[in-house]
């Protein structure tokens, strides 16, 4: 049931755009202007112009990724893929990778150089991206009467008890019938947050000694916490180890392989080159003060 002091949210359009798509492509364009920017302070004038075209496979990698994903994984239906929805993260994180390798091995440029300020990029258009599934009223969490609970009567899926009941495996609270309107966490505010919190650590790192990747890696292991923590409150039936969703257990993987990557790339050294061009680069993006 839906407390007297909760949220009830509205989904915002604008036009024959969705929230969510607007939010995706500012999303996207917040990515490349950072990348683009953070390359030519690094001194990597080549690579901040080829940019667009790396961002470009994201952006298609991300919506076949996230797209095959719920198909594969969560549907079942191969029918789902021509629908309006059902794009997940993961996916769409995972096919923008293999996308964005391809195109960088095509130019014959380090993917690592890429990948470093990947990990900036990233979590600066994650946050906002995120924003869209609030506008639209989706990825919310499970029912709750806290200070901050959100009722979706027009969500995508509405948050009834009826369809937390038949799709995400929550049962009817006593005294509701299939079409009360449930008040829920607002997961997907949460992750706006905490993404916009995650881009303001790593933002702070990108100085780093270390050699080009190291950052991607520190992006993989704070947005696989990330992921992990805010699943907990996710209305979602998809248990795949355990008590574990498999949300839960690729950001596991995702975090475990950042880790790796840290190590890994931690020191400069013969094929690990350090994040500036030059020596003149270094200077000039952190200058000694008199």
């Amino acid at each position: 049931m839906i407390p007297p002091d909760a949220i009830v949210h509205a989904p915002f359009e604008f036009g024959p755009f969705t929230g969510f798509g607007l939010a995706v492509f500012m999303g996207f364009w917040i990515a490349q202007v950072i990348a683009e920017r953070e390359l030519r302070r690094r001194g990597h004038f080549v690579e901040s112009v080829a940019i667009a075209d790396v961002v470009f496979a994201a952006l298609v990698g991300t919506l076949l990724g996230a797209k095959l994903y719920y198909v594969l994984v969560i549907t079942r239906d191969f029918r789902d893929i021509f629908t309006r929805g059902g794009f997940v993260f993961w996916g769409g994180f995972i096919g923008s990778l293999v996308l964005c390798w391809a195109v960088v091995r095509h130019k014959r440029h380090s993917f690592m150089r890429y990948a470093d300020v990947a990990g900036i990029a990233i979590a600066g258009g994650y946050g906002v991206g995120r924003s869209g599934c609030w506008a639209v009223g989706d990825d919310y969490g499970r029912p709750w009467d806290g200070p901050l609970a959100v009722a979706f009567p027009n969500g995508a899926p509405p948050s009834t008890a009826g369809i937390m009941n038949s799709e995400f495996g929550v049962p009817i609270p006593p005294g509701a019938d299939f079409n009360t309107v449930l008040a829920v966490h607002p997961t997907n505010l949460y992750e706006t947050f905490l993404g916009l919190l995650m881009f303001l650590i790593i933002w702070r790192m990108r100085d780093h000694r270390h050699a080009e990747g190291w950052l991607f890696g520190v992006y993989c292991v704070i947005a696989g916490a990330e992921r992990f923590f805010i699943e907990f409150f996710r209305a979602k039936d998809d248990r795949f180890f355990g008590p574990l969703t498999a949300a839960q257990v690729i950001a596991l993987a995702i975090a475990a392989a950042g880790i790796a990557i840290m190590i890994v790339r931690s020191r400069p050294g013969p094929g690990r080159p350090g994040i500036y061009a030059n020596e003149a680069a270094a200077i000039r993006a952190r200058p000694v003060s008199a």
